[in-house]
């Protein structure tokens, strides 16, 4: 065959400066590219063969061959697909962006079987030219007759081709690899990338370096596969040891038969697995097939709770796995990773458009072959398909977990607490989520029992008061009565939750002994997710256990004025606190001398400073502070107001003062290392008393 000379067939000279420099986003995805290629020869290969085209040889086993030379700077890519005749070449490899996957598609599109081709936009290819000074194609096609090609190009729009020597149906593609990318000529680099982007593409994958020496391996001769080389047979015989027996005699007792073994070329291991779990059926897989591919895939040895497995065909295709894993107490360190896949080509990791946002905090894999990727593959075009895969996504999951709270409810308790984060997460971003979990939302109460938001309501109703229903009858008849045209309020049940069940330990024994409820809400998404539940429903308000003093938590006895305003002085004085709010009850639980409560309206407002980093503005311009309330039945309360000049008041004041601020929130270093010393000189008193 005559050599040939010519142009690439393309639009601009400049195309190669561009393909190099902006094609991918990564340079080291060329080599998910040219091995998609090869996995695409391959599939074409055996489409042809189903379809009566073309007789495979009965030891055909499609492979691909990846050949590392760290001397010689070149990287090659062998697989023994269907290959090229020179037309084709000119055709597929000299026209750039024109898809052969996409014209194979086109031409078998009424004979279709289950392999899926890969690659449809013509410019995996030349990927390749962002890290090679020059490529060689040498392929010879499966067609009867055909001519092996060899073609070169050394990134200019000029190429060679000509006449090959290649005697084996397949193709092979060699890059000299340009000085920047001389990494890839390296074996352990070489094996990362694959491990990457060709794990479980539909074709094994082989790595190996050019010229390396022979490994070998020794198995039992009965293991012996029809392809094995054999280098040696080896016998091995019965291993025997003097035993005594049970009458006490000693014998020579065989504890290992003879063996007969064989020195095998060790055999190569595949760097893909092509049928992994997410392509079979649910039915198919055993629950430690599931732990097993986590393990492979997240490199994490915690087990997951639970997963799902999606399996779709319609109206797209659509598999894959996601786990749901133990999730660290701290929101901020939550790190899941779901991977997307097409037609087992990896793509790229946690892709928003495909996978809504609070599912990114699982780990998982999906494989969508009908996604509208762009040319990289690495992003999505802007398509309403997507977000209907999105939307079945997030449908599936919201299914699998209503239907273990409906069918297996104490499994769904007892991983409440470790997926409570991303549900809650879940429902702030996506409001269909929240609808179908709304219902299915646990809280679990200061007794340790998990409850619905339902059950909260119900439970709160019975405790509230009979004082508070008379209050807001009256109220409502009052604000009734000035207006017959002004829309009632609705009426609000009010959930009391726990942020730290140790700090708010006085607070909780107080709850308990009144026989009022409280939920723990500790994780920092509980904060906007208690939010986003009083924006659904008006009904319904949180507040934090040490945001008010409940009724049956007092006695129903009158304070003194004269020692209410005492009381408040001379705190006001000794804490320096010129409009500290003071209050003065006598509560039911004697043990309790102070305590502080926080409007929820001004903790939620400071919490939000905190948010913006606003921490230069006064918490009480917003209206609203801490409220110190003491408590009249208590000895040193009582000791306070009867010795108001005293030599000690004033430091009982600020010692009761911290006290009460500690089971309230932190003291600031500053005011922990005036309490700690403060501590040290009370005990001092007693000591020297």
């Amino acid at each position: 065959m005559a050599e040939k000379h010519g142009s690439l067939s393309i639009n601009s000279d400049n195309i190669f400066p561009i393909i190099k420099k902006w094609l991918y986003s990564d340079h080291d995805i060329f080599v998910r590219e040219l091995v998609s290629n090869g996995c695409d020869a391959v599939t074409k290969l055996k489409k042809l063969d189903v379809m009566g085209e073309y007789t495979l040889p009965d030891d055909y086993k499609p492979e691909i061959h990846i050949i590392v030379d760290p001397e010689k700077k070149t990287l090659k890519f062998i697989d023994n697909g269907l290959g090229m005749t020179a037309d084709e070449v000119e055709e597929y490899i000299t026209q750039i962006a024109f898809s052969g996957a996409t014209q194979f598609l086109e031409q078998y599109k009424d004979k279709t079987t289950d392999d899926q081709i890969i690659g449809h936009f013509g410019l995996g290819f030349y990927s390749a030219f962002m890290v090679a000074d020059e490529v060689h194609i040498d392929t010879l096609s499966y067609k009867e007759g055909a001519t092996a090609v060899h073609w070169t190009c050394d990134g200019g729009t000029e190429y060679d081709m000509q006449d090959g020597d290649k005697t084996t149906v397949g193709t092979e593609i060699t890059l000299f690899l340009n000085e920047e990318s001389v990494e890839f000529a390296n074996e352990y680099r070489m094996r990362e990338v694959l491990q990457k982007y060709c794990s479980f593409m539909p074709v094994n994958i082989y790595l190996a370096k050019e010229n390396q020496e022979q490994e070998y391996e020794t198995i039992d001769e009965s293991e012996l596969r029809e392809d094995d080389v054999v280098v040696e047979h080896i016998h091995e015989d019965a291993k025997t040891e003097e035993k005594e027996n049970d009458k006490g005699e000693k014998e020579v007792v065989e504890v290992s038969p003879a063996k007969n073994k064989v020195k095998i070329n060790k055999r190569p291991v595949s760097l893909s697995n092509p049928h992994p779990l997410w392509m079979k059926h649910p039915n198919e897989c055993t629950e430690e097939e599931y732990k097993e591919f986590y393990r492979t895939v997240f490199m994490d040895y915690k087990e997951p709770l639970f997963w799902i497995h999606l399996n779709m065909d319609y109206p797209f295709n659509l598999k894959g796995i996601l786990y749901f894993p133990k999730i660290n107490t701290e929101y901020d360190s939550i790190e899941g990773t779901i991977k997307l896949y097409n037609n087992q080509v990896f793509i790229a990791d946690n892709i928003k458009e495909v996978i809504p946002e609070f599912l990114l905090l699982l780990k998982g894999v999906i494989d969508c072959p009908d996604l509208p990727l762009n040319v990289s593959r690495s992003a999505l075009q802007n398509d309403g398909f997507v977000q209907k895969i999105s939307e079945y996504i997030t449908k599936k999951v919201a299914d699998k977990l209503t239907g273990m709270c409906k069918t297996d409810r104490e499994s769904y308790e007892k991983y409440w607490d470790d997926i409570s984060p991303f549900i809650k997460f879940g429902c702030i971003k996506d409001n269909k989520f929240a609808d179908k979990m709304h219902d299915y939302i646990l809280f679990k109460n200061i007794d340790g029992k998990y409850l619905t938001l339902k059950d909260c309501i119900e439970e709160n109703k019975k405790d509230q008061s009979v004082e508070e229903k008379v209050e807001d009858t009256k109220e409502a008849e009052e604000k009734k009565e000035e207006s017959s045209d002004d829309k009632k309020e609705p009426e609000k049940t009010t959930i009391f939750y726990v942020t730290d069940e140790i700090q708010q330990s006085q607070y909780i024994n107080m709850f308990r002994e009144a026989g009022k409820d409280a939920v723990i809400m500790k994780h920092n998404i509980d904060a906007p997710f208690i939010t986003h539940l009083e924006q659904k429903d008006e009904h319904v308000q949180f507040k934090r256990i040490d945001a008010d003093l409940s009724e049956e938590m007092k006695e129903d006895a009158a304070i003194d004025e004269d020692t209410v305003k005492k009381l408040t002085d001379i705190f006001r004085t000794s804490l320096k606190k010129d409009k500290l709010e003071v209050k003065v009850e006598k509560l039911k639980n004697a043990g309790v001398a102070a305590m502080v409560t926080l409007s929820e309206e001004s903790r939620r407002m400071q919490d939000m400073m905190k948010m913006y980093n606003m921490y230069g503005m006064d918490p009480s311009m917003f209206g609203g502070q801490e409220t110190l309330i003491l408590n009249a039945n208590h000895p040193l309360v009582q000791y306070v107001a009867e010795h108001t000049d005293g030599e000690n008041t004033s430091m009982i004041c600020e010692q009761l003062y911290d006290l009460a601020m500690m089971s309230h929130k932190q003291l600031s270093p500053e005011e922990m290392t005036k309490f700690v010393k403060r501590s040290n000189d009370i005990l001092l008193k007693l000591a020297e008393a």
